[in-house]
């Protein structure tokens, strides 16, 4: 064994210069004009490959693999190409390299362009695509580059509009290289809504739309007569990402299912964090007008009437509108005023101590033929730390949608 352990023997050297992290391999372009595809800063990569390419997000057996992924900015029509400077080979090495293409194959829907030229030709048809469904939503923001108003139109798509399914499957293989534990959904579920954003643009006179990111939202039934939507997926592509288009989406759809009496209240299914500062922001400002978060009745505490006001009118459900309420009182609280701020603080840390409560009575039941005193009154002192530390991180977060709510 001494003989072993000097090292890496020369084929295990050798075979380790073939191995690529995926995330940095696969590269992916929103494509406009033919001159993007040679753009360097048109090029963005994935933040995950896990599922596709395993935990380690490595592909084995190429030297330089680049695996371009490259769509048309509007219908997202694709071109799938690989590249690489070399290849093991099973004669030479006796080791075969992973099957990059089938994988990516698994993923992308059939009909994908192989060469540059019938992409650029796909590139000319691109004046004809216009967005599915009905337009809820037109916006437009200042966009400095370009020193100019940029116009965004959110619509709501079905699959019963045409090409819409077709497009659709292109759409989500985004989800994968985004969204860390993304799954592709049923399409041919009816309770499904889809909502998309686009972009409106000149070409040589002509207005395109490219695609800027998109929504799905689940009605799930309530007895006896209601729907409750629950938001699934939601991406703002990374080109647009920062651009405040995720607060306009969320915005268009929660105003969306507002105007509708069937629905109760609106949810989300396993939300990221991005995503809970994201809505944090849009239901304040929804909900800052109500007479019921009127600074008056903030101090007075969270009310019942808050949650009827919140779920009536704006379709907010009772734990979203606790922290509403949080982050306005806090807003409407002299933090540097020694009462005020007490009063907030156990305001907020008697919600937060609930889940600790109920821990500590499970841990309760299963010490009872342990009974030492002494490890209860560890639990008690850690317990206020934490609750400390969620506090200040809390707050924190409501500070940064104040300050996002205090520039809009």
């Amino acid at each position: 064994s001494i003989y072993f352990s000097s090292g890496l023997t020369a084929m295990e050297k050798k075979l380790a210069e073939y191995k690529c992290n995926t995330n940095e391999a696969i590269q992916l372009k929103l494509v406009r004009f033919p001159e993007d595809l040679e753009d360097e800063n048109t090029t963005f990569n994935p933040e995950y490959s896990h599922q596709v390419f395993g935990d380690d997000e490595v592909a084995f057996g190429y030297k330089g693999l680049k695996i371009l992924l490259y769509y048309i900015a509007g219908n997202l029509s694709t071109l799938f190409r690989i590249e690489y400077t070399s290849k093991v080979t099973e004669k030479f090495d006796c080791v075969e390299a992973d099957d990059v293409e089938s994988k990516i194959r698994e993923i992308i829907p059939p009909g994908f362009c192989t060469n540059t030229d019938d992409f650029v030709s796909l590139l000319e048809k691109e004046v004809n695509f216009k967005p599915f469904g009905m337009l809820l939503h037109t916006y437009s923001i200042h966009n400095e580059d370009a020193g100019e108003d940029i116009t965004y139109q959110i619509y709501k798509a079905d699959m019963t509009d045409p090409g819409f399914r077709e497009y659709h499957e292109r759409l989500q293989t985004f989800l994968m290289w985004f969204i860390e534990t993304a799954s592709f959904i049923d399409v041919d579920d009816e309770r499904w809504n889809y909502f998309l954003v686009f972009e409106k643009y000149n070409k040589d006179g002509a207005t395109l739309f490219a695609t800027v990111g998109y929504m799905t939202v689940y009605n799930y039934y309530v007895y006896p007569d209601k729907t409750r939507p629950r938001v699934s997926q939601m991406l703002v592509l990374p080109p647009y990402q920062g651009e405040g288009h995720g607060a306009q989406l969320l915005e268009t759809v929660h105003r969306y299912y507002m105007s509708s009496p069937a629905v109760l209240d609106i949810t989300a299914e396993d939300p990221s964090e991005n995503y809970v500062k994201l809505r944090d922001f849009v239901l304040v400002k929804l909900c800052q007008d109500l007479l019921c978060f009127s600074p008056g009745k903030l101090i007075q505490g969270f009310s019942q009437e808050m949650v009827m006001e919140a779920q009536q009118k704006l379709k907010i459900n009772k734990q979203h509108t606790r922290r509403v309420y949080e982050i306005l009182r806090l807003r409407a609280t002299d933090m540097g005023d020694a009462e005020q701020s007490r009063s907030y603080r156990l305001d907020v840390k008697r919600r937060l101590i609930g889940p600790y409560k109920k821990k500590q009575r499970e841990l309760a039941k299963m010490r009872r033929c342990l009974r030492p005193e002494e490890l209860n009154q560890i639990d008690i002192n850690m317990q206020r730390e934490q609750l400390e530390e969620s506090f200040q991180q809390l707050v924190s977060d409501y500070r940064r949608v104040l300050e996002r709510l205090a520039q809009a």
